[in-house]
């Protein structure tokens, strides 16, 4: 294949704009996938991807198109939308020359699209603007464009109008990804390949997707990893048909794999740069790493299954690096793992995945974020927070966001939009921000968000404990201006969700050796004079005094047993 017949580009979007479906049209056009063998969203292959509608994984794909009697290689990569995943978005792009820019045309512009456009201009992609979704009704085709030329700085005549669900102009956006996105450039030598994913194959080994920047790769090459210093022999190179097709070598500007010969990932990270063995080439610039910024902690429900669990959040992290797996105890929980994701939702799919594939119901406990202490002091993660919302919710917004800890940067409006751009803690998206805004908005708004720094933080460890044995997995950081707040919270609810005993339980929240908050259930009632039909005063106060010690002694010797319905009913997201 011609170096100039390439075209290398991805889909971006915000979640639900369209991007499967419009990939779903592209394949069908270039008879990359037959009709019979056609099925909605094509190219998400995992089952909780299709479930859910969302694309939650990159995908590549080569299609062959004919114009002009010229023969063009297109290799696409549809990207994820949602926040969470954004760090597959920017690799992608780092893989491409141009990039579509779907909006859809009853919606307009969204918090991701912003977002994505921005890293597609920081890699100097050409961008191809078009709305989607011009079939429905209440489309709204020439104020989203309007908006796009104002915010964005597109001509008009760059705007592409289709109907991905019908194929609508369609093809036109094919013809105009030719004519507009120019192909890959590069040398003929040395090879320098650029790692943009790779995942574990238990008969093959590790598998890497590359994009050829300089040189050519072949079968039986000796490689080398230039960040990792691995090395290995190529057992296989190829394409993405979308699934893996072999061919004799991958040259200059392709997109495709490489099945490396080691067995351990880790030696081959995303970002890292594939040379050949024995000659002297310098890196390319790659990726920052990605990093966890929710932690939970991930139990077994029974004891017996710790192992499985093990062996399946080590399975999953093969081919999801950005997951880190620590071990810890909790008294109450027993042993089980620190696991880091990305975000809610990353976490959200892992543990769906660890259902579904792994047949493992594991106990996922409170989310925290990750806090840095330094001597006395306490930083914590913050954010800048962009909303998109319509005009009519600004005051509901900013209600959410003040009460967020949110300060107010920047505020303009959009036709009939509103952009707010607010300094937060990043802890206030695991304490409910999201649904607080759409709830808000009516599920209008849409919100997107980058790590910015650490910053002092006035936080307090709330302990929680029952007859004065700490219950560790509840207890967690508090703002000192909400301690008072949250250790009511705590106890109240722990009284509600623990069963009687026979001795009394005290459940205390305490911080800094204060009780800030207190309660008590009652031991079950036995009526020891229930059998005593007659008798003086004295015999039963020396009845009822005998009770009373014994409960006395029951409660100091009992160890503190916490059901784990309860547990499961406090920690709330099981």
């Amino acid at each position: 294949m011609k170096q100039e017949n390439i075209r290398n580009f991805a889909i971006i979007a915000h979640v639900d704009h369209g991007k499967s479906t419009l990939a779903d049209r592209f394949l069908e056009i270039t008879n990359t996938i037959s009709k019979e063998k056609m099925r909605e969203q094509f190219l998400d292959q995992n089952p909780i991807s299709r479930e859910r509608g969302i694309t939650i994984k990159l995908a590549p794909v080569r299609m062959n198109y004919t114009l002009n009697a010229d023969n063009y290689t297109l290799n696409l990569i549809d990207t994820p939308g949602h926040v969470d995943f954004s760090y597959e978005v920017s690799r992608t792009l780092a893989a491409c020359e141009g990039a579509i820019l779907l909006i859809d045309a009853t919606q307009g512009i969204q918090a991701q699209t912003v977002a994505h456009l921005n890293s597609a201009r920081e890699e100097k992609l050409t961008i191809i603007p078009v709305i989607n979704k011009i079939d429905l009704d209440i489309a709204k085709p020439e104020e989203v464009a309007a908006a796009l030329i104002e915010k964005f700085g597109f001509r008009k005549e760059e705007i592409i109008y289709i109907s991905a669900k019908t194929g609508q102009n369609v093809e036109d956006l094919l013809k105009a990804v030719i004519a507009r996105i120019p192909a890959p450039q590069g040398l003929e030598f040395p090879l320098k390949a650029l790692i943009f994913d790779a995942f574990y194959d238990e008969y093959k080994g590790v598998i890497v997707y590359v994009k050829i920047m300089d040189g050519k790769v072949k079968k039986n090459d000796r490689i080398k990893f230039l960040q990792s210093s691995a090395e290995g022999e190529v057992t296989e190179v190829g394409y993405f048909s979308p699934f893996l097709a072999a061919k004799n070598e991958l040259a200059t500007g392709e997109i495709g794999y490489i099945i490396t010969g080691i067995k351990d990932i880790r030696l081959a990270r995303v970002g890292d740069t594939v040379a050949l063995k024995n000659y002297e080439t310098s890196a390319l610039s790659g990726y920052k790493q990605s990093k966890p910024l929710v932690f939970f902690g991930v139990y077994p429900k029974a004891s017996n299954e710790l192992v499985h669990l093990k062996e399946s959040l080590n399975a999953l992290a093969l081919n999801d690096t950005s997951l880190t797996i620590a071990e810890e105890h909790s008294a109450f929980l027993g042993s089980g793992f620190r696991v880091g994701f990305l975000g809610l939702l990353h976490a959200e799919i892992v543990k769906e995945r660890l259902k579904k594939e792994k047949e493992i119901d594991a106990i996922f406990t409170t989310p925290s974020v990750l806090y840095k202490k330094e001597g006395e002091l306490m930083f914590e993660p913050y954010i800048k927070l962009t909303v998109y919302s319509p005009n009519e919710y600004v005051g509901q917004i900013m209600t959410v966001c003040q009460n967020k800890k949110g300060e107010l940067l920047d505020m303009s409006y959009q036709g009939d939009n509103v952009i707010f751009t607010y300094d937060m803690p990043y802890s206030m998206l695991i304490r409910g921000l999201s649904s607080e805004i759409k709830t808000a908005s009516s599920g209008f708004a849409s919100i997107d968000y980058a790590l910015t720094d650490y910053r002092k933080a006035d936080l307090i460890n709330l302990e929680i404990r029952v007859n004065d044995v700490p219950i560790d997995v509840l207890s967690e950081f508090v703002y000192k201006d909400e301690i008072n707040t949250e250790a009511r919270k705590k106890v109240e609810k722990l009284k509600i969700s623990l069963p009687k005993q026979q001795f009394r339980q005290i459940i205390q929240a305490i911080a800094d050796s204060r009780i800030l908050a207190k309660e008590e259930i009652a031991p079950f009632r036995k009526d020891v004079l229930a059998k005593m039909s007659g008798g003086d005063r004295g015999r039963k106060d020396k009845l009822l005094d005998k009770q009373k010690k014994g409960k006395k002694r029951l409660m100091s010797q009992a160890k503190v047993t916490i059901p784990q319905e309860a547990l499961l009913s406090l920690i709330g997201n099981n």
